[in-house]
């Protein structure tokens, strides 16, 4: 039987013929053959067969899940750990029900280490109810206390501030390489922290670190997840990642996670839902101020020109100009990132998606002018936008001129939002396939995608 949460979004089934590119006919027939080479002959292709298993809840007989799991490379064993439909590529399901508490906290912490990894990239699967319940509980909360420890080792700060400190390497590995290559050893970390939450013993001040730090390594994982086109992984995380800032009691860190959600949405058409999240992260941190404000008011702005709404989009834009000349240096740490360069960009991304192409130019532009090399992803990620852009503005030259100075920083990292803009770059393109050096940089985006 599906979950509620499944019924709330789209049967994995249908992910999984969306990427294969199947009809219901063509998934049939690719069961039957499958079976044959199983040894079982004769199996019949029937088309509603197969639709009864998207939309009627109907579980498909052993034989037919073998042929499926053999045609789409998922092992034999993941049958019966991960019962139908849950072992479908990109189709498991996203708890979002932990209780908001300490003990929420650790058994989502431990269910999403490690098992988040075999998500296979594709779609999103907390949409449209899901999303609004998560935001709308999330609102409700009190910050929680921890009480006393569990049994176990003992937990002390220097061992908590010993994994803290390593998160500054793994954002500046992420930076320079991709979310790909850093993935699995954030994961990892995360790992640790878990364990210790679980098994260790520990006062309630170090619980608390324990659940911040825990907190900011899931939401990183999610980032890391996302960049690299795991997308129900990372909303695994992130839900994971909420949980853990209520047990912190870290109210500003939930709201860059939902911000981070927020994104998500925008990148995968569903700004209706970005809205509310980047809303939702707004009302949860109306205290902040400097760069935690305007990192919040510019994902708010970016979800309401993905809806077009230009007017509620400025009034974002100047909340978020408004609070970033208020920086300081006791923000947290992880909002460093948003710097002059990066709120440059984003007012740039927000014009492109109105259609306002001259200011996005010329916003992306003084972003990149400014923008130091050691971002090399996110250099790459500003470049590739500003040469569609430029090609959107008939400039075919000076468009294929920026794109060929990021080939190098797209080579050096592995991020998949990044290969969907080449991707997106390559259909301009072919429009221009008259022109030997539209064809010549066609052909290089093609090897590095």
């Amino acid at each position: 039987m599906l979950t509620d949460n499944a019924h709330a979004c789209t049967h994995p089934l249908a992910f999984v013929r969306a990427q294969r590119g199947w009809s219901y006919q063509r998934l049939a027939r690719v069961v039957a053959r499958r079976a044959r080479d199983l040894g079982v002959a004769n199996m019949a292709a029937e088309r509603q067969k197969v639709w009864r298993w998207e939309h009627r809840g109907v579980v498909p007989d052993r034989v037919s899940q073998l042929a499926l799991a053999a045609e789409l490379g998922v092992p034999a064993d993941r049958l019966e750990s991960h019962p139908w439909p849950a072992w479908l590529p990109t189709g498991d399901a996203v708890r979002t029900e932990y209780p908001w508490s300490s003990t929420g906290s650790v058994t989502a912490l431990m269910d999403v280490v490690e098992d988040a990894l075999t998500d296979r990239r594709g779609f999103l699967t907390i949409t449209g109810p899901g999303v609004a319940a998560l935001s709308s509980e999330w609102l409700s909360l009190e910050p929680a206390r921890l009480h006393a420890a569990l049994a176990g080792g003992r937990v002390d700060e220097q061992i908590v501030n010993r994994i803290e400190h390593n998160i500054p390497g793994l954002r500046v590995m992420d930076e320079r390489l991709g979310g790909e290559s850093v993935r699995r050893l954030v994961d990892a970390e995360l790992g640790v922290v878990a364990e210790l939450l679980a098994r260790g013993s520990y006062t309630e001040a170090i619980g608390r670190h324990l659940h911040l730090v825990a907190a900011e390594l899931a939401r990183f994982a999610g980032w890391v997840s996302f960049d690299s086109g795991y997308q129900t992984a990372a909303q695994r995380y992130w839900v994971t990642a909420l949980h853990a800032a209520h047990a912190a009691g870290d109210r500003m860190l939930g709201a860059n996670v939902l911000k981070n959600m927020s994104l998500q949405c925008v990148d995968f058409a569903r700004p209706r839902e970005a809205v509310d999240l980047a809303e939702a992260a707004v009302t949860s941190a109306r205290r902040a101020g400097g760069r935690v404000a305007a990192m919040l008011q510019m994902r708010r702005a970016r979800a309401h020109a993905a809806l077009g709404e230009s007017s509620l989009c400025a009034q974002a834009l100047a909340c978020a100009e408004a609070a970033f000349v208020e920086a300081r240096s006791e923000d947290p740490a992880w909002s460093a990132y948003f710097d002059d360069a990066e709120y440059q960009a984003q007012v740039g991304s927000c014009y492109i998606d109105l259609g306002h192409l001259v200011q996005a130019d010329r916003w992306l532009e003084r972003s990149l002018a400014i923008r130091t090399n050691e971002r090399t992803r996110d250099r790459a990620t500003y470049m590739l936008r500003r040469a569609a852009v430029q090609m959107d503005l008939g400039n075919l030259d000076a468009g294929c001129s920026i794109a060929r100075e990021a080939l190098p920083m797209l080579e050096s990292t592995r991020s998949k939002r990044n290969s969907r803009r080449a991707d997106e770059l390559r259909r301009r393109l072919r429009r221009h396939s008259s022109a030997s050096f539209a064809r010549e940089l066609d052909q290089a985006l093609a090897r590095i995608a």
